[in-house]
């Protein structure tokens, strides 16, 4: 893939499309294209958060570790971001990510990715709207998770 074809990706994601166009090219460069397997992770959870992967093709599995087994939380696709949160926070990375079929994503260094957050407050605000919309699903799921545990206990009665 050439520089153009990666500038041309980074451009259509909503997060970097107010970056000035020199200095989203040079991100391009500094990313890396790199191509996953189905079944092959991108990142691990635990593992310190050191890039975040825009997916150009196919599809990957988010997967949280929980006391009764892993959970897939969601399933990014093209143009979509992963791993963003553990470079913002800098903490270690919250969740496993495996291609669910063959993925081809750039790798965008922490480093780089950072210097366009700070570079660009557009970018920042997308970011945090792209996060407030993570939560609000988040936020809607355990809502449903814990009114149907509740269902549940009212069905099973007093002395389950």
């Amino acid at each position: 893939m050439s520089l153009k074809q990666e500038f041309e990706l980074l451009r259509r994601v909503p997060m970097f499309a107010e970056i000035e166009p020199a200095k989203l090219k040079l991100l391009a460069f500094m990313s890396e294209r790199i191509g996953f397997d189905p079944g092959k992770r991108l990142m691990r959870q635990g593992d310190p958060s050191d890039a975040a992967y825009l997916i150009i093709d196919g599809h990957a599995e988010v997967i949280v570790e929980t006391p009764s087994g892993p959970v897939v939380i969601a399933t990014p696709g093209p143009n979509e971001i992963v791993g963003e949160m553990g470079i913002l926070c800098d903490v270690p990375r919250n969740a496993t990510v495996c291609a669910k079929n063959r993925v081809v994503a750039l790798r965008i260094s922490k480093e780089p990715f950072m210097r366009m957050v700070r570079e660009f407050p557009t970018m920042a605000v997308s970011i945090m709207q792209e996060l407030a919309n993570r939560l609000a699903s988040t936020n809607l799921q355990l809502s449903t998770a814990l009114n149907e545990v509740r269902r549940l206990r009212e069905r099973a009665g007093p002395d389950a």
